[in-house]
């Protein structure tokens, strides 16, 4: 006959296994080397099954794209605007082949040197359009939630009327003032990275002044203020800290929206020149007349390069998310954690 062992009054609380749990999970953290907590390398770790192989997919697609848009220039056979080879012009829209594995456009532009070009001008967007709007949108939303007052109430207002804007039209007209439609490879890259960016600061701004709003009034914020400690401090401390912690599934979603608007602008024409840099927006544009006359090259291998793009910086944030919600962590311990059973 077997029994569950009794448990004393007072221990087997749902609460104090999780504080149990968690308390050894911080002494376990602290213990580990540095390197070994990292962001990436800690979360695959800690995660297992299906989640695990979610972020090692969506890790390996990211890192494909950076090391293509790093190695462009060794990887690519061909320049991005290159017709021509040792003096013999390419053929026009070519079927892939051993000269051309990828084949070629209606202009005579190479596939595979396009799209292996293309990352450079993807990442570049991507990189300065999150990094610029998490910044400004992570301060003001800081400051307005700490603040409050007039300023709160101005911020909110010019972030909702920005927010309800439609984002690819702003992306269009400010695409056309900057660069008036059609701009060099800079010029392309500063116009979609501005308008993404004035986008995506309500974002950042109503998720951290909605945590900050709720942090001020925490107990330890105001033993804080009881002690003396000065404003910045606590904004910087206290608050931005405990106030960041969900930002990793909104930059990998504006990183994977970035490019995604960068590719719209290209498609609609209001991108980067062909001969400036290469844009797989630009090149699905130009793959449309293609498609009916069956030449399905020119327009697969660009889709496909966004798609995967976007595919793997979602999956990384989307099981990034996962793995930062504590009550995920707390039902793997228990479910580790075995009963005790006695036999009699």
């Amino acid at each position: 006959m077997t029994l569950s062992n009794p448990e004393p009054i007072g221990e087997g609380d749902p609460a104090e296994t999780d504080l149990a749990a968690e308390a050894s999970a911080v002494a376990s953290r602290r213990s580990t080397p540095w390197y070994l907590r990292l962001p990436i390398i800690s979360h695959l770790r800690s995660s297992v099954g299906l989640q695990r192989g979610m972020l090692i997919t969506g890790v390996a697609l990211v890192g494909i794209l950076l090391l293509t848009a790093l190695c462009a220039p060794l990887i690519a056979p061909y320049g991005f605007a290159d017709t021509s080879a040792d003096g013999t012009r390419f053929g026009t829209q070519q079927p892939p082949s051993a000269a051309h594995l990828l084949g070629t456009t209606v202009t005579g532009f190479d596939v595979l040197s396009r799209v292996i070009w293309g990352t450079r001008t993807a990442v570049a967007v991507m990189a300065c359009a999150v990094a610029a709007s998490l910044f400004v949108g992570v301060a003001l939303g800081l400051l307005s939630g700490y603040v409050g007052g007039w300023l709160d109430r101005l911020l909110v207002m010019v972030a909702d009327a920005v927010y309800a804007f439609p984002s690819l039209l702003l992306a269009i007209v400010m695409s056309i003032v900057i660069s008036g439609g059609q701009s060099n490879a800079w010029g392309g890259i500063a116009a979609a990275a501005i308008s993404i960016t004035v986008v995506f600061i309500p974002q950042y701004f109503r998720v951290i002044r909605a945590e900050v709003v709720r942090l001020k009034a925490e107990p330890f914020v105001e033993a804080a203020k009881v002690v003396g400690t000065g404003h910045r401090r606590i904004m910087g401390t206290h608050l931005l800290r405990n106030a960041t912690r969900t930002l990793p599934l909104i930059f990998t979603l504006n990183a994977s929206e970035s490019i995604l608007t960068l590719a719209a602008l290209g498609f609609l024409g209001f991108g980067i020149e062909p001969t400036s840099a290469s844009e797989w927006g630009y090149d699905l544009n130009r793959a449309m007349a293609d498609a009916t006359s069956g030449i399905w090259w020119t327009g697969m291998f660009p889709g496909l390069a966004i798609a995967l793009a976007v595919l793997g910086v979602t999956l990384v944030g989307e099981s990034i998310n996962d793995l930062n919600d504590p009550r995920l962590r707390t039902r793997r311990a228990r479910r580790k954690t075995p009963r005790k059973q006695v036999t009699a």
